[in-house]
């Protein structure tokens, strides 16, 4: 291991040993029906240094703007952290079709903005995608997409001069971590949240980075399953080591998760 990573784990250890994080009220499940869900955490109010958020998200951590947070759901452990292995990830034949179908867009890399084209982009896919459940006015979107406490990248989607579709990213020592994906509605034949992980993956292995993070694997989810199509993956067990992707990983609590 990186020393600097060794040394960001030893510091986040003693910090979650030694600080009583916040815990939300029980409430829905937003991806299993008939199930309620919990989480621990907390506000992030300067600068978190990338070395430390790999270390955090080596512990089950993400983050949301600027909140830091894992699941402590009782009687579930779904939410499993899934990493892919830059090195050996080989695309599917369905995941080829995705990549030679969106061989005309061009992607655009650069730091986060946030626009009024980027908002009604956004304010669109979320009607489609989510019923509307999630806040969508200007500044829930500027600080849920914006508001990053650690180094971040923005990649644009182009078809022309058109954008048809936005993904954010974290940048950590040895590996970029998804945060969120939003895409013109109209253009879902495209399969654009699919376009994104290869290009980012591809993107990841032009910079030498090892692992692409993607956030939380939960089998069963109509929403969250499809990232255990990326292959081969890593889930990251309830010891705390990163262990390989099984198949038999399935809508029950999995033994030793």
């Amino acid at each position: 291991m990186d020393e600097e990573l060794r040394m960001a784990q030893v510091r986040v250890d003693a910090f979650l040993a030694e600080t009583e994080l916040s815990r939300a009220d029980d409430g829905d499940c937003p991806y299993l029906p008939d199930r309620t869900s919990r989480s621990e955490g907390f506000c992030v109010l300067d600068e978190l240094d990338g070395a430390a958020y790999r270390a955090l998200m080596d512990r089950g951590f993400r983050r949301s703007g600027l909140v830091i947070y894992r699941p402590v759901c009782a009687g579930c452990r779904l939410c499993i952290p899934i990493r892919i292995p830059v090195a050996t990830f080989r695309p599917s034949r369905s995941q080829r079709r995705v990549w030679r179908r969106n061989a005309d867009l061009h992607v655009e890399v650069g730091d986060g903005v946030a626009t009024d084209e980027k908002y009604a982009l956004f304010s669109r896919y979320q009607l489609e995608h989510h019923d509307g459940t999630m806040a969508c006015d200007a500044d829930s979107f500027r600080r849920f997409c914006y508001d990053a406490p650690v180094p971040a990248l923005e990649l644009c989607y182009f078809a022309g001069r058109r954008l048809i579709g936005v993904s954010l990213l974290d940048v950590v020592p040895g590996a970029l971590s998804s945060v969120y994906m939003y895409f013109d509605p109209d253009e879902s034949r495209r399969s654009p949240g699919t376009f994104s992980i290869l290009w980012e993956l591809a993107y990841c292995r032009t910079r030498r980075l090892d692992h692409y993070y993607l956030g939380y694997y939960v089998p069963g989810s109509r929403t969250m399953a499809y990232k255990g199509q990326y292959q081969p993956a890593e889930l990251l067990s309830g010891d705390g080591h990163w262990r390989p992707f099984s198949a038999e990983v399935d809508a029950r609590t999995p033994e030793g998760w």
